[in-house]
């Protein structure tokens, strides 16, 4: 396995950079945003490492001519939209993400992390024959092209505007298990993020084992449980209210038995830390010494486990 970082973190540099960044720091590997050039509306997301707009084989031999001479590799091409939204954002979305997974064999990719998307003022049951019409072609269209689709359990619930649903539908082991159920193909799959499970109240553990052949990309991000909050608002309440993303080993998971558990489940993919915690926001220098620090962490426990 390699160990990288999802480059949402770094806007303010170009993708050579990145990976200049990445390298000198020790990472292998760097998950690349490609979102459409453009203003988003949350954190994280807009960033635009790899413009797949008008994506060709020459822009591609390009791309990962400037990676791989920094000494890196693409661990994955991400974007992260919502899909199945009741607005204007859905048919754009679908058709940038078709996009991105057609750029991905170009660069020698076989794997694209996304979300399902959700229309969050409905049900799971009232989304679902929307989740078929959308993502049975988009699977298809990805097997197609010889590209896993990895899909963050990220519930995408966590201000007002996305009360009471969230805007994904892939946020627990029964809905995947409903998923691939209903779209069988080997190629639809997880990006795993253990944090979203533990701020759940759920077992971030137990799902490496059931879901090992789905597990084609994971997310290394902590999550800082406040029990005074929580006892206070309860998990009903907006889910910012009593967690906090935390840069990996500042929270609650136990990263030496993650990673012990993740390497006895056969898993020999790449490894991403995804930066959100708010301390490290401000300057790029602090974005950089996130990235630092979330390395330090995790080096000895993938030494440990000899991933």
């Amino acid at each position: 396995m390699k160990l990288g970082f999802a480059t949402a973190i770094l806007p303010d540099l170009s993708v050579e950079e990145v990976a200049q960044f990445a390298s000198a720091t020790g990472y292998e590997c760097i998950e690349v945003m490609c979102w459409p050039p453009s203003k988003a509306d949350r954190r994280y997301a807009g960033i635009t490492h790899i413009d797949v707009t008008d994506f060709n084989a020459d822009a591609a031999a390009k791309g990962q001519e400037t990676i791989a001479n920094a000494g890196v590799s693409i661990s994955a091409l991400g974007y992260y939209p919502n899909p199945l939204s009741p607005g204007d954002e859905a048919e754009p979305s679908v058709a940038h993400l078709k996009k991105v997974i057609t750029a991905a064999p170009l660069l020698g990719l076989d794997t694209v992390n996304t979300f399902i998307g959700r229309d969050w003022n409905l049900s799971v049951d009232e989304n679902w024959p929307r989740f078929i019409e959308t993502w049975k072609p988009l699977v298809a269209h990805a097997t197609e092209h010889g590209v896993r689709i990895g899909i963050e359990n990220c519930p995408m619930l966590f201000t007002a505007d996305e009360w009471p649903g969230g805007k994904n539908l892939a946020t627990s082991p029964a809905i995947w298990r409903r998923m691939f159920e209903a779209i069988p193909d080997d190629n639809f799959g997880l990006n795993y993020d253990p944090s979203h499970l533990v701020w759940q109240h759920m077992d971030w553990l137990a799902p490496l084992t059931e879901f090992a052949t789905r597990i084609f990309h994971v997310h290394a991000k902590d999550v800082a449980i406040d029990r005074t909050a929580l006892n206070n608002v309860g998990i009903l309440a907006h889910p910012l209210e009593y967690h906090a993303p935390k840069l990996p080993g500042r929270g609650d998971i136990d990263w030496a038995v993650f990673c012990e558990e993740l390497k006895g489940s056969g898993y020999d993919g790449p490894v991403c830390v995804e930066v959100e915690d708010r301390e490290f926001e401000d300057t790029l220098e602090a974005r950089k010494e996130s990235l630092r620090l979330s390395h330090q962490h995790l080096t000895p426990f993938f030494k440990q486990t000899k991933i």
